[in-house]
């Protein structure tokens, strides 16, 4: 993968505290942008033990539950919390800007 320092995902008021909001940057998988407490996280979208979108789950804390079998994650850490949820997920580095998110590397 190789793409700019910076690479924009949203507006930081596009996810409210307690919220999530998933974007698909250009060449890239999807991901779920998180805001827990006012700190934003980035996790890949799909869970690690079945294909499905996160973004459908529901966000409690700063966990993320999946909506296909309710295994769970840590959106801070990517850790699986939860079974049938054994891998986590990858975390993306983020800074946000001028009220704008950004992948960045």
């Amino acid at each position: 993968m190789t793409f700019a320092d910076r690479r924009l995902l949203c507006a930081a008021d596009d996810v409210a505290p307690g919220a999530m909001l998933r974007v698909q940057p250009e060449g890239l998988d999807p991901i779920l942008v998180c805001n827990v407490d006012g700190k934003l996280y980035a996790v890949d979208d799909e869970c690690t033990h079945a294909i499905a979108s996160l973004s459908e789950g529901r966000l409690q804390g700063n966990i993320v539950f999946c909506p296909m079998h309710g295994g769970s994650f840590d959106v801070c850490s990517g850790k699986a919390k939860s079974l049938p949820c054994k891998q986590s997920l990858r975390t993306w580095p983020i800074e946000v800007s001028d009220g704008k998110v950004y992948l960045v590397r």
